[in-house]
């Protein structure tokens, strides 16, 4: 005969519901190399943002760098190198922008709210999308490089190198920028935001013509812009500047604003699932 395990009661007369095996957490909030994997080929396979970030700033250096060819620097160094760092700041932030303000299709497709139903921890979820804005913009960064390589720039290798971790760990302020503008912005007007809202940085923070050509007043407003400090950090390598305490502050002072506002808004978000 069989027999069939005790029901456990919490109050006298009342049985309750037979004890549950605990549920386990995926290790590291359920951040899994499979997962991330296919988020970077999701935004791999997407042909408009390779076209923004990869294909349209090496463009630029192609109309704008080439015919500066011969140009020197004061310390000697090509003017073509100093454009196409400039681009290559442009084509990071432009990528790892794109790659956090899409939390906002996901958010209206839904998927943001179903992933929420799985063990998946916010953080980890946070973590995956700028591991993926990082390394488009880190990918950006190269296709840059390359194109200038190709067109005959000629660069000690530290400058390579320096300039270009600047520019590529920086644009971790634009990663939480799009993180923000992604959960602020409804999903079908994000990319009308941050178009036109990358290229007046681009141009106030010196990436598309030099601070100098500016007027004085507009000089003064640009030390503010986030593109400001990310600049003339990655170009320090090339013309020899140093870098001010300033140009830092301003990096760390805007990806703490975007970061904190991206939290804030996360936490809103989640709030009403």
């Amino acid at each position: 005969m069989t027999t069939l395990p005790a029901i456990q009661t919490d109050k006298p007369g009342q049985p309750s519901r037979p004890d549950r095996p605990d549920r386990r957490l995926p290790a590291l909030g359920g951040f899994a190399p499979g997962v991330l994997g296919i988020e970077l080929r999701r935004v791999l396979r997407n042909r408009r943002t390779l076209a923004f970030t990869l294909v349209m700033p090496a463009v630029f250096f192609l109309i704008f760098g080439l015919p500066q060819r011969g140009q020197s620097l004061d310390n000697g160094r090509p003017v073509t190198a100093y454009i196409m760092i400039s681009l290559a700041v442009y084509a990071a932030m432009v990528a790892t922008t794109s790659a956090g303000g899409a939390v906002a299709t996901e958010r209206a497709l839904g998927w943001s709210r179903q992933l929420r139903l799985t063990p998946l921890r916010p953080a980890a979820y946070v973590a995956m999308k700028l591991v993926t804005a990082m390394t488009l913009g880190l990918l950006a960064v190269v296709v840059e490089f390359l194109v200038g390589a190709a067109a005959g720039v000629r660069l000690p290798a530290y400058v390579w190198l320096l300039a270009g971790l600047a520019a590529w760990v920086g644009s971790l302020v634009f990663a939480a920028f799009g993180l923000f503008i992604g959960y602020l912005v409804p999903a079908e007007n994000v990319m009308q935001f941050l178009g036109p809202i990358l290229a007046v940085l681009a141009m106030f923070g010196g990436l598309f013509v030099p601070l100098d050509v500016l007027p004085h007043v507009l000089q003064q407003v640009a030390t503010f812009t986030p593109v400001y400090g990310l600049g003339e950090l990655s170009r320090a390598p090339l013309t020899g500047d140093g870098v001010s305490v300033a140009e830092v502050a301003n990096i760390l002072f805007w990806a703490l604003a975007f970061g904190f506002g991206a939290a804030r808004l996360f936490r809103r978000d989640t709030a009403r699932v």
